[in-house]
């Protein structure tokens, strides 16, 4: 990356953390840069690629993480839904652009190959792989995406805590398990059991394979014979 492009891609950084994403515009970051809008254009073609850039910045940060070739699958996936979630509290902001925004850039690319080649030596099925490429990232940035939102927040400003004491028969559901939804939410400890079901949704589905894929007792004798 040039060092006028790294310089604007920090300039949107900086601020979207102090005002908002939505206060990224070209012309912003030309005055945050100290350059013309149009001098921008050398760099990046339009506010869609700034936003591009953007990600692939923030994910690039991911493939800096912990995870290593060398550890397992579900060890590589682990770490890089960590260092998602920790990008994402950090910069409360980014959840809603890594989710609407197409992984397009080199580090975003990259990002996402990491997750392709967990899967696979995981044991999935290549015609698998990309389905579980987007359940793993849908729940990995919806999860970071509620959380910066506020939408999983505790106590008596949850709505689903106050459904949950709705008159019986209104809401079933709610009421029987009105209970639990005014305790006190570990989030950190959820996001591990979530992480936990996927990586059993992902041995499930690889273990699917291998049997679909055994020869029948017919074709083991045929070939033993």
């Amino acid at each position: 990356m040039g060092g006028r492009r790294e310089e604007i891609l920090d300039a949107a950084l900086s601020i979207a953390d102090e005002h908002g994403l939505d206060a990224v515009s070209m012309r912003a970051v030309a005055d945050r840069v100290g350059v013309t809008p149009m001098a921008l254009y050398r760099h990046v073609s339009d506010k869609a690629a700034l936003l591009d850039g953007v990600v692939g910045r923030l994910l690039s940060t991911l493939l800096a993480s912990d995870a290593d070739a060398g550890q397992a699958w579900g060890e590589r996936l682990n770490t890089l839904a960590h260092a998602c979630r920790a990008i994402t509290r950090r910069h409360p902001w980014a959840a809603h652009l890594l989710f609407s925004r197409p992984a397009v850039t080199p580090d975003a690319v990259r990002a996402v190959d990491v997750i392709y080649t967990a899967l696979l030596d995981a044991g999935v099925p290549e015609r698998e792989v990309p389905r579980l490429e987007r359940l793993i990232s849908t729940f990995v940035l919806g999860f970071a995406a509620s959380e910066a939102s506020g939408r999983f927040a505790p106590g008596p400003v949850d709505p689903r805590g106050r459904r949950g004491r709705l008159p019986d028969g209104d809401l079933p559901g709610h009421t029987r398990i009105a209970p639990w939804l005014d305790l006190p939410v570990d989030l950190g400890t959820e996001f591990e059991a979530d992480l936990d079901d996927i990586r059993r949704l992902i041995e499930a589905v690889a273990t699917r394979a291998e049997v679909k894929d055994a020869p029948s007792p017919e074709t083991a004798r045929s070939a033993n014979s």
